[in-house]
Order: C-alpha cells, then sequence, then structure tokens
C-alpha cells in the first residue's frame, strides 16, 4: 500500500521533503498547500500532486498524513487540527515557541489518540547515527562527556531572527536533542554563555549570535555545544563522544571527500556551505522512518514528547544566559 501524503508550506524545507518523498516507493505526495500559489505550483509540477487548500486536505479521507513545514507560529494549531482528523502528522520543530502551549499541544494529542513525528534531522545523519551505533555496541564504554560544535555559514535575515524565537529555541535545539540522543540519559541544569560577535543587528533585535553551554545530568554527564551564527570556512557540524574505554567523533563532511597534497602542503575541498546539502541523506532517512512507522504502526521517534523536551531546554538556555548561572531544567 502506497501512503498520501499532503505537504503544508512550501517554502525551503518544503522543497527538500518534497525530494525526499519522491525518492520512497512506499510513499506518494498528493497534495501541497501554501499561502503563496507560485510555491505550491512549483512543487506540484515536480511532484505531480495537486494544489489544495488546508481544507481541503483536512477534509480528504485519502490522505493519510501531513508534512508540516509552515511558520512555527502555525505548527500547534496545525498539529492539534490533524490529530483530530485522525491524520498522522511529521513536523518539522519546534511544536511551537512556548513550552505552556507545546504542552497544551501534546495534551489534545493524547486526547485524540493522534501520531505525530517531529523533525529532529539530525538524528538520522548517517555519521551522527553511527556515533551512537559505536556506544550501544559498548566500544567507548560509559559515556561521560559530549561536543556538539553546530556552528552556521552566515547569520540568517533580521526578519527572520525577528520571528525564531531566539538562537537557543532556533538554532541551539538541535543540538539540544542531539545531546539527549547520545548522553542516555536526561539533562538536569544548563549553564550557557552568550554574546553577539557577529552583527550587533541581532543584538538590537534582543537575540545572540554566538553561545556556549554546558549541559549536565544528574549522574553528572556533560554535553559542551558551541554555536556561532558566523563560520567562514563553511557549515561546521562536529560531534565527539568521550567515554570510559575511548572516543568517538564525527567529522565535518564535504561535498567531495578527497585530501590533495604538494609541496605547498594538504589541501582539502571546502565543507558543505548549509543544511540542505549537509544533511540530504539525513533528511531522506527520517521520511523513509516516517513512512516505517506508520506502515509498521510503531511509535514515532522523535516524537512530540523529544520535541517539548527540547523546548524545555531552551527556556532554560535563555534563563542561564540570562542570569548567567546554571539552571535547573522544568520539564
Amino acid at each position: 500500500m502506497v501512503t498520501k501524503l499532503a505537504l503544508l508550506g512550501a517554502g525551503r524545507i518544503g522543497k527538500v521533503h518534497a525530494r525526499a518523498i519522491a525518492e520512497d516507493k512506499r510513499a506518494k505526495l498528493v497534495a501541497v498547500a501554501d499561502a503563496f500559489p507560485e510555491a505550491a505550483n512549483a512543487i506540484a509540477a515536480a511532484s505531480g500532486a495537486a494544489v489544495r487548500t488546508i481544507d481541503e486536505i483536512e477534509a480528504d479521507k485519502d490522505i493519510d498524513a501531513v508534512i508540516i513545514c509552515t511558520p512555527t507560529n502555525t505548527h500547534a494549531d496545525l498539529i492539534e487540527r490533524f490529530a483530530k482528523a485522525g491524520k498522522a502528522i511529521f513536523c518539522e520543530k519546534p511544536i511551537d515557541l512556548d513550552v505552556a502551549r507545546a504542552r497544551a499541544c501534546l495534551e489534545t494529542v493524547r486526547k485524540v489518540g493522534g501520531k505525530v513525528m517531529l523533525g529532529f534531522n539530525r538524528r538520522f545523519d548517517p555519521h551522527f547515527r553511527a556515533v551512537r551505533q559505536a556506544i550501544d555496541d559498548g566500544q567507548i564504554g560509559k559515556v561521560e562527556m559530549v561536543t556538539i560544535t553546530s556552528r552556521d555559514p552566515g547569520p540568517p535575515p533580521a526578519e527572520y531572527i525577528k520571528v525564531s524565537g531566539g538562537i537557543f529555541r532556533d538554532m541551539t535545539i538541535h543540538d539540544f536533542d542531539m545531546a539527549r540522543f547520545l548522553l542516555g540519559e536526561e539533562v538536569d541544569s544548563v549553564m550557557a554563555s552568550a554574546s553577539v560577535l557577529v552583527d550587533p543587528k541581532i543584538g538590537e533585535l534582543g537575540d545572540y549570535d554566538s553561545a556556549s553551554l554546558v549541559l549536565t545530568t544528574k549522574s553528572g554527564r556533560q554535553a559542551m555545544i558551541s554555536n556561532s551564527r558566523r563560520a567562514s570556512y563553511g557549515y561546521d557540524q562536529r560531534i565527539e563522544v568521550h567515554g570510559s574505554l575511548g572516543s568517538v567523533s564525527a567529522e565535518n563532511q564535504r561535498p567531495v571527500s578527497i585530501e590533495i597534497a604538494t609541496k605547498d602542503g594538504y589541501t582539502r575541498p571546502p565543507l558543505h556551505d548549509f543544511f540542505m546539502t549537509r544533511y540530504t541523506a539525513a533528511y531522506a532517512a527520517e521520511i523513509s522512518a516516517f513512512i516505517d512507522g506508520l506502515e509498521n504502526g510503531t511509535p514515532l521517534s522523535p516524537s512530540a514528547e523529544d520535541g517539548l523536551i527540547a523546548l524545555a531546554l531552551a527556556d532554560a538556555a535563555v534563563r542561564a544566559a540570562e542570569q548567567k548561572t546554571s539552571v535547573k531544567v522544568t520539564y
């Protein structure tokens, strides 16, 4: 049986998911909705899907699930709406920028028995999954420390900053989820130091562009996160996990992995320029996992609860940066 999907939101990330759906023979994109007709028409023309309204998609009993790629402030409402309509849901992070609203959304989902998967694509990156597999196989012993480096090539536009919820809810939230994925324990406290080093305009908008964080679990395991909105050398994505028997790490990835040696020294090609190319395989794998869950009836992961926990960690980081002290996480 082919799973019939509808795409809500035909922007940059919507295009990424449309391509991923096209690569999975078990799924078919049958409808796309967007406030901008040109964007919806472009994906429809490439995929063979029909351009529909959200109301029409909600009412169509033949559509099994929706992929939500709309602006963040619409996520919670759409999750509730389509959960009540009996459709499975894949939603880009976050559920909402407000923890209380996210909790209320999850309560509605639970009441109606909804199925929701959150888009934390980095869990599906083959390199990061190999790190997790090495942990699971016991190759490095008991996890003690995790180091995550996540730096963007450049800051987003000011208009985006205004609605993003800030660096911790927009950017670091992926690293919070990855820290949980690798630590194997929930985070108990957060320390954060944040600055404006890249663009003064970001500071004027009440946000940061550079941040360093330490997450600590109750047993004392630690995760260190380094974030910057500027990496002149490309999209910087690295992780290392140190354990009682050794360590495992995932290096930065390049479109072409070669090294040239001459009398002038060693050179390598540049890094990927941003997430759309760096995480192509991860996006395809997460959509595949979503289809797997729908076909097999297995729990969808990352779950909506994972999204809520990551948002709670972001809130703790905001408080820690403001108070310049360690903050207990409130789940």
